[in-house]
């Protein structure tokens, strides 16, 4: 009896330890750079953590790779393909241009001050506007200040007119077009061979795809603008259904650990990405300068009217373009000061 007595419980452990790990979740997300980026090794897991431990280990994640380009990413997440994916806006040009108010050269703050007022913006005025149609957003993120990165040395602006320069959307492809360079569109994972085969002369990327591009090997010399020649906009976002199937002790845990909170966590880590691939670029032996006053004065004066087409683009959706962007530069500059 005893012996039975024993059996039976074991079962009985055997079965709630089976119900138990039946009814967990598991979100796939979805994505397109590679396991060493930033986003991978240091964003979704820790996104990961904090949702197994808000949700009392009910729903975890899991990094799934190579299901779709870059450019295919939020159609993967609207198909079910995936749960959650990470894109660039400026992959799917124009459509996305409220979205640049992030990009906008000159903000002059850290990808985590950006982020998180980006967010902030976001919740406030943007995402009323059918911004992402079909997705759930969870996070916002910009990268750190672009940089000009070249095989030659950049020693006035007049210097990129005609070069074939990486440009990867957005605003960045904006800047471009100011400049005079001949864009060439490839995806973040091409940007090396692209430089090394000669298909492009540079790029137009932050600081550490120094490191995390290698294009500290290829384009090892980097121009910084002062204020940021432009900055890049990414979305996190899930299924709504997936999202909408879950508990709402789920729902509500999820979101804990999200909207601000994963945006700060995504622009601490470019930040972070920054320092190394400069770091990293220095002792490579690289050549990194800074713009001049004068040229950074032309830069802003050049690069004005795509401020102004934003705004009035802004204007005709029902907002008020020129106090929006000004509130979220404030919201962002004074996010770094009490850091």
């Amino acid at each position: 009896m005893k012996k039975l007595s024993v059996l039976g419980a074991a079962l009985a452990l055997s079965v709630a330890w089976s119900a138990t790990a039946s009814s967990e979740t598991v979100l796939r997300i979805s994505s397109w750079a590679s396991p060493k980026h930033g986003i991978n090794s240091i964003v979704w897991p820790t996104w990961g953590k904090m949702i197994e431990e808000a949700t009392q280990g009910r729903v975890t994640t899991k990094i799934e790779y190579n299901l779709g380009s870059p450019v295919a990413q939020m159609d993967l997440i609207r198909d079910g393909v995936a749960d959650v994916m990470w894109t660039f806006h400026g992959y799917n040009p124009g459509r996305f241009f409220l979205t640049h108010l992030v990009e906008m050269p000159g903000l002059g703050t850290s990808a985590e001050a950006a982020s998180v007022a980006y967010w902030h913006i976001h919740e406030k005025y943007l995402k009323d506007k059918g911004i992402h149609p079909g997705l759930k957003v969870v996070g916002l993120t910009s990268h750190g200040p672009g940089i000009i990165h070249t095989k030659q040395q950049i020693t006035s602006l007049s210097d990129l007119n005609g070069m074939k320069i990486r440009i990867g959307g957005g605003v960045s492809a904006d800047v471009g077009k100011v400049l005079g360079v001949v864009g060439v569109r490839v995806p973040a994972p091409k940007v090396y061979e692209t430089v090394a085969q000669g298909v492009a002369d540079g790029v137009f990327m932050p600081m550490e795809t120094k490191k995390s591009f290698k294009l500290k090997e290829v384009a090892p010399f980097s121009l910084i603008m002062p204020g940021g020649l432009y900055y890049g906009s990414f979305v996190f976002a899930m299924n709504p259904d997936r999202f909408n199937g879950l508990d709402k002790a789920d729902q509500d845990a999820i979101m804990s650990v999200s909207g601000e909170v994963l945006s700060k966590l995504a622009g601490k880590m470019w930040d972070d990405a920054d320092a190394i691939g400069l770091e990293d670029a220095v002792a490579y032996g690289n050549t990194i300068t800074t713009a001049s006053d004068a040229m950074a004065a032309k830069y802003m004066k050049m690069v004005a009217p795509i401020e102004q087409a934003w705004i009035e683009k802004a204007n005709g959706k029902g907002l008020d373009g020129a106090a929006v962007l000004a509130e979220f530069r404030a919201m962002a500059r004074e996010y770094d000061k009490n850091k």
